[in-house]
């Protein structure tokens, strides 16, 4: 058996969040300019150096003397190790040179210096005759400097080569340091980022962990607004946005206990009607025919009432769950136009239906549930032998859904508390869950229910029941 492991990842703390948006960019850049800066340091070095070589070798070629011309010259040199003492910055570093003529000839110095043999840069850096290189010295890595050295005195004149070598150590020690201290300076940069953001996120999280306190200290029905004014304001939009939804919360909690009262006494009602007319058949105060059929009428009131409000609470069900379907919604109504088709034969209604195709963006039993609670409705206050029409079609935007029946429309009393529990003009034959049902079904797909009184003149004749849902438009 096989299976994979889901690893729970905590999510990062907005501390962490920060620390690493801002250290990991700063410490990237750092490290680049550190390495650039310690390229930098170590030219700068070179350069200065590389001035005591050219100094070096300027001073040595001073002490040049030379006999003949041309082919017979004779390059002498009389130069004493104190000639480079003046140079040689302290023990760490150690300095030689070599002086040859131009045909590499060696003159005076040590012989095995390696004897130069580039070409002078087409524009170097200083006036004179000058190049410098690195090269290998008994083993250890020298800068060398190497002079092209014009002699010339009263018995002749000639061009000697000087070359004067020195070991790094020295420069390493001080480009060595210079990165040191840069290496310092910036973790004291990052520790002080580092401190500042925890710093301003400590406070700037302060209301948020007072607000998280406050909240754990609430009592479980507490569903008050937040108050939350010192929060900063990126904070805001999500206080708003929790007070929208407990202010919901609080809303539909009202009328979940609104609705429960009401419904404990609804039940309770037909449940002692029927425990009355139970010990009265027990007793035989009434013939035992006429005694179930009141019993019966009982049952079926209270089976309705439980019905519809078990239906009522799937509307709220559905609604979370928002598994919603493009539907043809005139398919749906001739199906429960033909399920409740025997209650139109009982009553011998004069029955209409025209229907048009209405593609609608909701969930099958909705829509059963609607049409089906304004089906009855219709039917059960229409007169027998009267009329009855059902319509659907698309109208702009929107499907309407309309069903006119001819009885006799809604009392101004009975309007203001139309879609409330209960609200019934029939105690005998309805519940008053119907509309109620359908107006929840109607706000839950985004749509209007209206009902209007028909009017010959000043008389109501009938009630339209107009129920307008988004519609899916279709392309040919």
């Amino acid at each position: 058996m096989s299976g994979t492991t889901k690893v729970d990842k905590t999510p990062l703390s907005l501390r962490r969040h920060l620390l690493i948006g801002i250290l990991l960019p700063v410490a990237l850049f750092i490290a680049v300019d550190t390495f650039s800066l310690y390229r930098q340091a170590l030219g700068a070095v070179n350069v200065a150096y590389d001035r005591t070589l050219l100094a070096s070798a300027k001073a040595i070629g001073e002490l040049l003397e030379v006999d003949g011309v041309d082919e017979k010259t004779t390059i002498r040199a009389q130069i004493p190790y104190s000639a480079l003492e003046a140079f040689e910055a302290d023990n760490r570093s150690r300095m030689a040179y070599r002086v040859s003529d131009m045909q590499g000839n060696w003159i005076d110095g040590v012989q095995d210096l390696p004897a130069w043999t580039g070409t002078l840069p087409a524009q170097g850096p200083y006036a004179a005759l000058v190049d410098f290189y690195d090269d290998t010295f008994r083993g250890d890595a020298v800068r060398v400097a190497v002079l092209l050295q014009p002699v010339a005195s009263a018995r002749g004149k000639a061009m000697a080569t000087v070359q004067v070598a020195e070991t790094l150590e020295l420069r390493h020690t001080l480009a060595g340091q210079i990165l040191r201290d840069t290496l310092l300076r910036q973790l004291l940069l990052i520790t002080v980022i580092t401190a500042v953001v925890l710093v301003a996120v400590q406070r700037v999280t302060r209301p948020v962990r007072r607000l998280s306190h406050a909240l754990r200290q609430r009592e479980e029905d507490d569903l008050t607004p937040i108050e939350a004014s010192d929060l900063p304001l990126e904070m805001q939009p999500l206080t708003d946005a929790t007070n929208q939804v407990m202010q919901r919360l609080q809303h539909l909690l009202d009328n979940q206990k609104r609705f429960v009262r009401d419904a404990s006494h609804q039940l309770r009602t037909p449940l002692a009607v029927l425990k009355v007319q139970v010990q009265s058949a027990l007793r035989g105060d009434m013939p035992a025919p006429l005694a179930m059929q009141e019993i019966e009428e009982t049952v079926n009131r209270a089976t309705a009432l439980a019905n519809q409000m078990l239906s009522l609470a799937k509307v709220e069900q559905v609604r979370q769950l928002r598994d919603f379907e493009a539907l043809d919604w005139a398919e749906i109504v001739r199906a429960v136009a033909l399920d409740v088709s025997p209650l139109i034969a009982e009553k011998e209604l004069d029955f209409e239906i025209t229907t048009q195709p209405c593609r609608v963006h909701a969930h099958d039993w909705m829509l059963r549930e609607l049409t089906r609670n304004l089906l009855h409705n219709a039917i059960r206050h229409t007169p027998p032998h009267d009329s009855l029409s059902v319509n659907i079609q698309p109208q702009g935007e929107v499907a309407l859904l309309t069903i006119r029946d001819a009885g006799c429309g809604i009392g101004d009393a009975l309007r203001q508390r139309l879609y409330q529990p209960f609200a019934t003009s029939d105690t005998k034959s309805g519940s008053g869950l119907g509309l109620m049902i359908a107006r929840e079904i109607v706000l839950a797909l985004g749509g209007s229910i209206q009902l209007n009184n028909r009017l010959d003149g000043d008389t109501i004749v009938g009630l339209d029941a107009c129920i307008a849902l988004p519609r899916i438009h279709t392309s040919n």
